[in-house]
């Protein structure tokens, strides 16, 4: 599902309608293939987060109905594994054994990962979100890298595992930029109010100034 949402979000950016049918059997693919909880397997990052992301990222970019239930299952999974520190993190482990999806240390990847696919849903003062946005910004170090104690990538599944070292640099700039430019076009859309941009203007001048 997360290379077949990969292919989507290419077609998207092409143009590609909802209604060609090979999007269409692609999005019967990937429907079908969602868990029951919502999230997605992921076979290339460690696991559903990433699933979850690549799955949402490659619909939003065909401009498909992001309200549709079956979405917002996806969202409010992602959701009910954010940890206390406004991070994300899982382990290896999950493909042994789904028991542990969504646990394990918060870390760069894994929370830019899940903050783009909240992103999806164009609002960028979910709360959610702007938990995930301001870890990242407070565990960023002094040069602007990320530190990355855990394994994040799949090489194959339950046989071996890769430690991406720009996983945590690219996938946290990729975040913040997609955050940004919700932020920028929500603002757009409600420039006669200055309601929600005050609110959270402090979350908004951080990452504008990063």
């Amino acid at each position: 599902a997360d290379i077949t949402a990969r292919i989507l979000e290419l077609l998207g950016y092409e143009g590609y309608s909802v209604a060609h049918p090979q999007v269409q059997r692609a999005l019967r693919y990937v429907q079908e293939n969602q868990e029951e909880d919502g999230s997605w397997y992921g076979r290339w990052g460690v696991n559903y987060i990433y699933g979850t992301w690549q799955v949402l990222r490659g619909l939003r970019a065909l401009n498909l109905d992001m309200n549709q239930p079956w979405l917002l299952k996806a969202r409010n999974w992602l959701e009910s594994v954010q940890h206390e520190d406004g991070g994300w993190g899982e382990r290896c482990n999950t493909y042994d054994d789904p028991v542990f999806k969504g646990q394990g240390p918060s870390t760069a990847s894994q929370t830019a990962w899940a903050v783009m696919g909240l992103c999806t849903f164009d609002d960028p003062y979910r709360p959610s979100i702007r938990r995930g946005i301001e870890y990242l910004i407070h565990n960023q170090n002094p040069d602007g890298s990320w530190t990355e104690l855990e394994t994040t990538g799949t090489g194959f599944p339950k046989v071996f595992y890769l430690k991406y070292d720009m996983y945590r640099n690219s996938w946290p700039l990729l975040a913040l930029a997609t955050y940004r430019n919700i932020v920028t076009a929500r603002g757009k859309e409600r420039s006669h109010s200055n309601q929600h941009l005050t609110e959270h203007s402090f979350t908004y001048k951080r990452v504008l100034d990063s």
